[in-house]
């Protein structure tokens, strides 16, 4: 059963949905979840909680800050410590339902939230299981695997008039998430990304916007989610990496899994970033579902 719900988040009203766990008599463990970078809850969350209810967990699934359904200003923006803060006041939230067992919390992200998740899990012990799926986890080194040398010099160039604007009081600058043309300015220049983005707004997401500020591109540069690996432990930790990913580059994630620290899986999926969510979605969901079995629904028969 899924229920509309929202709470509060310093101030800003957060938007989403509870999944009640199927077969439940009581308080259950539940995960805690929300999208990647400018995406909307529609965008497959709905599969991934339906999969990990059907496995008995309750799942709650929102919006972001400044999208969906969810609401903040300026709309568009990515700011991704406010979204960690959120993550955190998600899981006080779901302590809060009668129906969620509290010392039973997991959480999942995916993409820019597979980054966030990993700062979440190391520094909020409430956190008793982490899935980190085709994550972020360094926006320096990711934002030059996207973006050509010889074009790095103008987006600094636009951060720094976006910057002089805002303190003038105009409006932030926009830049497309994704274009037809990869070498054209956008947040995600691969044509992956706009194939994905494309067709899941035609097909699942009207409420997604083909937009982000500007100040969202910096901030993602200056995102380093890896460095929290090491201090994960002893949460068990589930990174699961898409073998051909062109956008979070499976190579740096492979890299930076390397840094943590038992208890701790890695996970190669089939395909690019994207097949996660689609032709990949039973590979991606089912080691997120035996991760969380193990490390949450078992515990609640463990003796004391």
């Amino acid at each position: 059963m899924r229920e509309d719900v929202q709470f509060d988040a310093e101030g800003v009203a957060l938007h989403g949905w509870l999944y009640t766990s199927e077969g439940s008599s009581g308080p259950a463990a539940t995960i805690v979840m929300a999208h990647g970078f400018s995406a909307v809850k529609e965008m497959y969350l709905d599969r991934f909680a339906e999969a990990f209810a059907k496995a008995g967990l309750a799942v709650l699934v929102y919006d972001n800050r400044n999208f969906g359904a969810s609401g903040g200003e300026p709309r568009q923006e990515i700011d991704p410590w406010a979204q960690v803060r959120d993550y955190r006041t998600a899981i006080t939230y779901a302590a809060t339902r009668p129906e969620v067992d509290s010392d039973r919390i997991g959480i999942w992200g995916s993409s820019y939230s597979g980054g966030h998740v990993l700062v979440v899990a190391a520094i909020d012990r409430r956190v008793k299981c982490v899935t980190s799926q085709v994550p972020l986890v360094s926006g320096h080194e990711n934002f030059r695997r996207l973006v050509r040398a010889d074009f790095v010099p103008g987006f600094q160039a636009q951060f720094e008039l976006d910057r002089a604007a805002r303190f003038r009081g105009e409006p932030p600058m926009m830049v497309p998430v994704v274009d037809a043309d990869p070498l054209a300015p956008s947040a995600l220049p691969t044509p992956d990304s706009y194939q994905w983005f494309s067709e899941t707004h035609e097909t699942r997401a009207p409420s997604w916007r083909n937009e982000v500020t500007m100040r969202s591109v910096e901030m993602f540069t200056e995102y380093e989610p890896g460095t929290y690996l090491p201090w994960i432990s002893p949460t068990p930790m589930l990174m699961c990496v898409a073998g051909n990913d062109i956008l979070t580059v499976a190579d740096l994630a492979i890299d930076a899994f390397e840094r943590a620290r038992e208890p701790k899986k890695l996970v190669i999926l089939p395909g690019g970033h994207f097949d996660a969510y689609v032709d990949g979605f039973e590979a991606a969901s089912g080691a997120a579902v035996d991760w969380f079995s193990q490390h949450l629904l078992k515990r609640a028969t463990a003796p004391a």
